[in-house]
């Protein structure tokens, strides 16, 4: 995939999911802003990205605010003469349960993730219209936007969010030719080793020192942060120009398309719904096959 002539920012890009996504997109031709809250970090990302024979320049600041979603839109242009793909990459974790969750660890994440993106797609799409020929928002999410997970109030509610506003710019950047997509991305980072349901897999792939198991790669769609770096790539490129609107998931082996929420099940009663009529028919009508819920835990098979 040929992104020559390209520019690109990406959020949180100095380590994990965020350094693959800017690598790829530099080894396929792009030019590169990366930024991280860390920048010793985003300086190691561009030093290898030189080193390989691409193009980037660091953008360290902390993502959330309109000042720091500017100026990375502003790096991009004055290095590189224009903006042609974002990337809101840049995330925390503040995990609690409900009851025991500050309004800080709550604030912190929503910050980061869900205002960050919003922040940092409109000033790309501001900067995008002005050039007047399209672009490409690349979002990610996760899949405990998709399903909850188990104390990630705020990643979970930030992350669904991320989807949600996937959808509603896909629509409102049609006509300027600017491709909106959130991707949910499962792979082996220090953020996912924190998630119950696979840290222990993760640990004992780590104490072994070996590949992740082919089931893991398989069944669970979970790989490395090198595995998801294509679908980035694709994205980006104008192989994907009449791919917008769509929560794409990727992992290991497993390339999905996340189904966008549908009623299910529907069911109607001349005059209404009494709460006494919801009881008497829940179990057999509209509630006879619930959704399920949160992230199953990975399943290792039996030998």
């Amino acid at each position: 995939m040929d992104l020559s002539g390209k520019v690109a920012v990406v959020t949180g890009a100095g380590r994990g999911l965020g350094r693959a996504y800017a690598e790829a997109l530099a080894a396929a031709g792009a030019a590169v802003v990366v930024n991280d809250v860390d920048a010793a970090a985003a300086e190691s990302a561009v030093a290898a990205i030189a080193g390989a024979g691409g193009r980037a320049v660091a953008a360290p600041g902390a993502v959330g605010g309109s000042e720091v979603a500017g100026r990375l839109v502003d790096t991009a242009v004055a290095e590189f003469g224009r903006l042609d793909v974002m990337v809101t990459n840049a995330g925390v974790l503040r995990d609690r349960v409900l009851w025991k969750m500050s309004d800080d660890d709550f604030d912190t994440v929503i910050d980061v993730h869900l205002r960050g993106t919003f922040t940092c797609a409109r000033a790309a799409a501001v900067r995008m219209r002005e050039q007047g020929e399209g672009g490409r928002i690349i979002l990610i999410s996760s899949p405990a936007g998709q399903r909850g997970n188990f104390g990630q109030t705020n990643y979970a509610a930030a992350k669904a969010g991320i989807v949600a506003m996937a959808r509603t710019w896909a629509m409102e950047l049609a006509k300027a030719g600017i491709t909106v997509n959130a991707v949910v991305p499962v792979a082996a980072t220090e953020m996912t080793k924190t998630i119950p349901a696979f840290a222990p897999v993760l640990e004992e792939a780590e104490r072994g020192g070996g590949p992740l198991p082919d089931w893991l790669r398989k069944d669970e769609g979970m790989g490395t942060v090198e595995d998801v770096a294509g679908l980035i790539v694709y994205l980006a490129s104008d192989a994907a120009a009449e791919v917008t609107g769509q929560a794409i998931g990727i992992g290991g082996d497993k390339l999905a398309l996340w189904s966008h929420p549908a009623e299910k099940t529907i069911a109607y009663a001349d005059g209404g719904w009494s709460a006494e009529a919801i009881a008497a028919s829940w179990h057999d009508g509209v509630g006879a096959e619930p959704e399920t819920y949160g992230i199953p835990a990975p399943k290792a098979p039996v030998s």
